[in-house]
């Protein structure tokens, strides 16, 4: 592996089709390694250009293959799809992002650190709770319509709505109120994560503002 150039990894959940380059593109060999298998030939290579596609796990093996010693290109995938030549597979994905790499005006992704992908972790967080508690309060007014409680449309704060909806709610059956009433509860509960979750996100913009 001493004139790798370049080397394009198709990342998986369990195993890697990697496909290494030399300085003239020529493919000098292709193979497929296990998680286990491929950490140890990142610390093996000699200093190069690790290619993958900006997809999951991408970032953490960028920041493995850099600890390396290694320089790293993250290509996003639908720039990558261009340069695949035959049927789609593991081998050939690798291989294409190999040739993606090696263009000199193709635009990559910056690797980010643990930090960064933490403080996008907490955004997409609160992203699908608010989403949840969304639903739950839909699905609570849509209920309670059938029954002639027509609640207003409050999707910012879960508490004042179970608050509302507890205070109008009695004139339906004892069955619905009790079905109500575990929907309250997780919307509360949501209410309360989605509340720390932006305690979390002013806490890291003043932080990255220093």
């Amino acid at each position: 592996m001493e004139n790798i150039h370049i080397l394009g990894v198709d990342l998986a959940k369990r195993t890697f089709a990697i496909c290494g380059a030399d300085k003239n593109s020529y493919v000098v060999f292709r193979q497929k390694l296990t998680r286990p298998q491929f950490q140890k030939t990142l610390s093996n290579l000699p200093p190069c250009i690790i290619a993958m596609e900006a997809c999951g796990s991408a970032h953490h093996w960028a920041r493995v293959a850099q600890a390396a010693g290694h320089e790293v290109r993250l290509i996003p995938a639908q720039y990558v799809k261009a340069f695949v030549k035959r049927h789609k597979n593991d081998a050939i994905d690798a291989e294409a992002i190999v040739e993606a790499a090696s263009r000199p005006s193709m635009q990559t992704v910056a690797v980010k650190d643990d930090n960064q992908q933490a403080q996008g972790m907490i955004f997409r967080t609160r992203e699908m709770f608010v989403k949840q508690r969304t639903q739950l309060i839909n699905a609570v007014r849509a209920h309670l319509t059938e029954y002639g409680i027509v609640l207003p449309q409050q999707r910012r704060n879960g508490r004042l709505f179970a608050k509302r909806c507890r205070s109008e709610f009695d004139t339906a059956p004892e069955i619905v109120t009790s079905l109500i009433e575990i929907y309250l509860k997780q919307i509360e509960a949501v209410d309360v994560e989605v509340a720390a979750l932006d305690v979390k996100i002013k806490k890291g913009a003043l932080k990255n503002a220093e």
